[in-house]
């Protein structure tokens, strides 16, 4: 498996993420009383699996290979997806901040949440189109395949060292939890 595939298929689950932080916050603004703990939950895995297992390969593995290979971060696709990756920590901070505010009695937490829950899923729908769709297949052409498998190993080293084994199991198994607690309201 290349490298690109392997967080390809991240991509499927944070998708999955997604749509289930954007179906909590549209039944949010119809009126159905959504745990605010779902949102601290969805939050936990946006930074936990989408920041700090996918991005994190990411960042300190693919693009600084692909800068090695002369593509450029400022000015170029690189500097874009570092930015859209902090603009999803922005958002991402911002519903845990409505979420805070709602349990303080504070009513205007739940519009926070509303506006940064589909802030974070129109970004990473759009993030995930442009890497899917541009980036890899751009890694994938200036990368050689030995080099490929090295990435491919340094994820896994990352997993197993930093983040811990059956990462993507874990998160998928968080992810479904969330989808079913979502879809009985």
């Amino acid at each position: 498996m290349k490298a690109t595939d392997y967080l390809m298929k991240e991509h499927r689950l944070i998708e999955r993420g997604i749509a289930a932080l954007e179906a909590g916050t549209l039944k949010l603004e119809a009126g159905v009383d959504v745990r605010p703990g779902f949102f601290l939950d969805a939050t936990d895995f946006v930074r936990d699996f989408a920041d700090g297992c996918h991005h994190k390969k990411e960042e300190d593995i693919l693009f600084i290979t692909m800068a090695g290979k002369g593509v450029p971060v400022q000015g170029g696709p690189i500097g874009v997806m570092l930015a859209e990756h902090e603009q999803g920590r922005m958002y991402n901070r911002g519903i845990k901040s409505g979420v805070e505010k709602l349990q303080a009695g504070d009513p205007s937490g739940q519009v926070e949440i509303i506006q940064n829950g589909r802030g974070y899923a129109a970004l990473l729908r759009q993030h995930i189109a442009k890497e899917d769709g541009i980036l890899f297949p751009m890694a994938e052409r200036v990368i050689p395949p030995p080099e490929q498998e090295q990435m491919w190993q340094d994820f896994d080293r990352v997993e197993r060292e930093e983040i811990g084994d059956g990462v993507y199991e874990k998160y998928l198994a968080f992810v479904e939890t969330l989808e079913r607690e979502i879809n009985s309201l």
